[in-house]
């Protein structure tokens, strides 16, 4: 059976001091408490370890090298509970993040940085998915968590909101509406808008689309010919808009740029989480919380 470390310890002050009164002054307890520790110790060791007299302390044998061996021991007793820690403060993991592509301008790679910064211990990993593929995702284990604009639909996940975006539309730098800083719906109605497929996010899709509902005349919108064609060719005819939050500011390719919608509702970013929360997930909703404040991604009573 392994010594009582706090006893071990005592001896270890005791074997560098070799005076049971200083030892007993240096740890804080009164002598009679660190001899009958010791003398406990050398009971569970089935040895002695001192050679005591009135005059001096003297470590036998198996004191010296219990003296030599013990601090190594110790150390790494030390360094295995500061890993439980770690591991139950959800400090300490692999993680893995699953996130729609329209997160992945800003919110995504933030939160990734962030979370490797904060949390050395912890190996990050993020991929780009689906958007309604995520939260089925969360809900089976297959990734930790995911980042979604919109709330998407599914069982077995919680969502926090971790982002609010002003809703506006791409659209050439050339275009005759670029030259306002505000752009009213009814305006933006009156050129051809391209909105992603509906199958890669249902949520957005309606959302925006709903926006131009009560135009006059109806809005033409068509889907492009290459989804998530990063150049955005189709937007450069200085006549095609795009809905898209305000963080297509970032990420807008040269020539383009975008405009919020006068009076639109915010689009939405969240945290998908599983519906039982480990200390890992609780890391991560913690950070999330945090980045969120410090970037103003939402009003203080969201965070």
């Amino acid at each position: 059976m392994a010594p009582d470390t706090v006893s071990l310890r005592y001896f270890l002050v005791l074997a560098q001091e070799l005076n049971f009164t200083r030892a007993a002054a240096r740890i804080g307890i009164a002598q009679p408490a660190l001899s009958a520790r010791i003398r406990r110790l050398e009971a569970e060791l089935g040895t002695a370890l001192l050679v005591r007299n009135t005059r001096s302390v003297v470590l036998t044998t198996a004191g010296a090298a219990l003296a030599e061996s013990a601090p190594p021991a110790l150390a790494a007793l030390d360094r295995a509970w500061d890993t439980a820690r770690s591991a139950a403060a959800g400090e300490l993991g692999t993680l893995r993040i699953g996130y729609s592509l329209s997160a992945g301008a800003e919110t995504a790679p933030a939160l990734v940085d962030r979370l490797i910064r904060g949390n050395s211990g912890l190996e990050v990993g993020a991929v780009p998915m689906a958007t309604p593929e995520i939260s089925p995702a969360v809900a089976d284990g297959r990734i930790d968590a995911g980042i979604t604009r919109g709330e998407q639909p599914g069982r077995g996940v919680r969502r926090f909101l971790l982002r609010r975006q002003r809703v506006g539309v791409q659209l050439a730098q050339h275009h005759p509406l670029a030259e306002h800083p505000e752009i009213e719906i009814a305006d933006a109605a009156a050129y051809p808008l391209r909105l992603p497929e509906r199958a890669t996010n249902p949520v957005i899709h309606d959302q925006l689309s709903a926006l131009f509902r009560d135009t006059r005349p109806h809005p033409r919108f068509h889907t492009p010919a290459v989804s998530f064609d990063m150049s955005q060719r189709d937007l450069r005819d200085g006549v095609t808009l795009a809905p898209a939050g305000e963080a297509a500011v970032t990420a807008s390719p040269a020539g383009l740029t975008w405009r919020p919608l006068r009076g639109a509702p915010s689009l939405t970013i969240h945290l998908v989480l599983p519906r039982e929360l480990s200390p890992l997930h609780r890391r991560i909703r913690a950070v999330a919380r945090t980045l969120a404040h410090e970037l103003h991604w939402l009003p203080d009573k969201h965070g």
